[in-house]
């Protein structure tokens, strides 16, 4: 994804959710930005040449054993670096300030001072502003050469700027909303600091993709494989604008898509876009493949296996198919396990294929997150109806049933799923809500239909709220819409007696239930 004519800010994640966040809110700013772990020496970051660095927050203490640090000759390069939260306190404590444990530490909304203006806080912005505080230890004394520019009643050094240097640093948290004036904090270090335009625009995006697909797959011959969600989608559509007939989709119909989306898919891509298409129905492989298998990650496994599998039979007539597009998405490349991140779950797009495949992967959304990727997929001309399409997990269905994949059980789901998303379109809540969908659990539960007891099986609805996956809240339906659902999957889906809500957020949970 990288492009050298691109001006690049570095976000230096010391380990938690926040170095995302950041990253988007730099995105959307129109500036480039890549996350990179916090081990990476100064010589790795001085080879990338950034415009400019982002030090995170994260979840240790400054003075724990073992707290991430960064390479301190990071420091010594003439690249401007802006700190957040622990950044911040890392970039006082190790260029001479002080980061006390004061026992007094502050969490959530906090009344921010301004007492000087400087490149961070412009003579527009308020003098006493709310910002989102989540920190224990304080920085009590800027670092050698620094001025501070704002204090809360707890924190005297909330912000400082060493603007000969260019250092920067903030003990509150502008990339959350919970900042209103967050967003102007960081574009003030973005342009003014870093001296930097706002350039990065979707339009930039494909146009120095298409270039890169282009440079990648020469003139061979390049399969993409459709799924039904936006992302393969928009991989397609991005991939095909750059090598055109060289391009042959692969829709893999697996017997595990949402109620109509097959026919969707086909009508989209054969006819509209143009694109050559081969449509494989193979329902019946998935589903002998799937028999007895229960364990989710032999379930995704298996799953993302087969696909493969199905994909090098439907190559077979295709000269010099040697690439496979994916629509990877970056919390896809985050949740399937980096240096620095946990492995929650591998996802179909990355951790389910097999050592031995023999394609090489074409993947011009990997460091993409979701809303920049239908913001792309409209720029394509894609329709409404497949760029806002709610994401869909590869495996598909797969891992919404609990326990073994069967047609009877993917029947009843597929109808259960169409009854959620009908109502919450119905309801006008379609794009305020990221995904709303069925669950069908491995248990049964006792009811009572038409004065006879009965042993069915419980529907669970899960719809949240987020912003790119990373986190995700229970979205708050109203009471007569959940009415509404429940009532039509009981009595519409055959076999289900039973529906409940699920209000989990993310974390604890995750969006997907395996």
């Amino acid at each position: 994804m990288s492009d050298p004519d691109v001006d690049t800010v570095l976000v230096v994640d010391f380990g938690a959710q926040y170095a995302q966040l950041i990253a988007r809110r730099v995105r959307e700013a129109h500036v480039y930005s890549e996350i990179v772990p916090h081990t990476i020496t100064a010589a790795e970051v001085a080879a990338r040449e950034p415009s400019g660095i982002v030090l995170s927050g994260g979840p240790a203490s400054v003075h724990v054993e073992g707290a991430p640090t960064i390479d301190p000759q990071v420091y010594d390069l003439d690249v401007p670096i802006l700190g957040i939260c622990y950044g911040a306190q890392l970039l006082a404590r190790d260029l001479g300030g002080t980061v006390a444990r004061t026992g007094r530490g502050e969490y959530g909304r906090t009344d921010l001072d301004v007492v000087a203006e400087g490149v961070l806080f412009s003579a527009a912005q308020p003098r006493h502003q709310p910002v989102w505080m989540s920190h224990f230890d304080t920085i009590t004394v800027a670092p050698s050469g620094a001025e501070v520019t704002a204090s809360t009643r707890d924190t005297p050094a909330a912000a400082f700027e060493d603007r000969a240097r260019g250092r920067f640093g903030v003990q509150f948290h502008p990339e959350v909303v919970h900042t209103p004036h967050g967003q102007e904090v960081l574009e003030h270090f973005l342009y003014d600091a870093c001296g930097l335009a706002p350039g990065w625009t979707m339009s930039s995006i494909i146009d120095s993709q298409v270039e890169a697909v282009r440079a990648q797959v020469g003139t061979g011959r390049a399969i993409c494989g459709l799924s039904g969600g936006v992302d393969s989608a928009v991989a397609a559509a991005l991939v095909h604008k750059a090598i055109g007939h060289q391009l042959t989709c692969v829709f893999v119909d697996t017997g595990l898509m949402r109620q109509g989306e097959g026919e969707q898919v086909v009508e989209t891509f054969r006819r509209h876009q143009g694109i050559e298409l081969v449509h494989v129905r193979a329902g019946d492989r998935f589903f002998e493949r799937l028999a007895g298998v229960t364990d989710p990650e032999d379930k995704r496994k298996t799953i993302g296996e087969l696909f493969i599998r199905v994909f090098e039979d439907a190559s077979g007539g295709i000269e010099d198919a040697r690439f496979l597009v994916q629509g990877t998405l970056y919390p896809d490349v985050i949740e399937s396990g980096t240096k620095d991140a946990a492995k929650i779950k591998s996802h179909h797009n990355v951790g389910g294929l097999p050592d031995d495949m023999d394609f090489e992967l074409v993947e011009p959304l990997r460091l993409l997150f979701k809303d920049e990727v239908r913001k792309v997929g409209t720029e394509l001309g894609l329709p409404d109806e497949i760029v806002w399409r709610q994401p869909f997990p590869g495996p598909g269905l797969g891992v919404r049933i609990i326990g073994e994949v069967t047609p009877e059980k993917v029947a009843m789901l597929q109808a259960a799923d169409a009854i959620v998303r009908e109502e919450v379109k119905a309801a006008g809540l379609e794009r305020e809500i990221w995904q709303a969908f069925a669950v069908l659990p491995d248990i049964r539960s006792v009811g009572v239909m038409g004065d006879e007891r009965t042993y069915g099986h419980p529907v669970i609805i899960r719809a949240v709220t987020s912003e790119d996956a990373m986190t995700a809240d229970w979205a708050r339906l109203p009471y007569d819409l959940l009415e509404r659902m429940s009532s039509r999957i009981i009595n519409e889906v055959g076999g289900v007696n039973r529906v409940a809500y699920d209000v989990t957020s993310k974390p604890p949970g995750t969006i997907e239930w395996e």
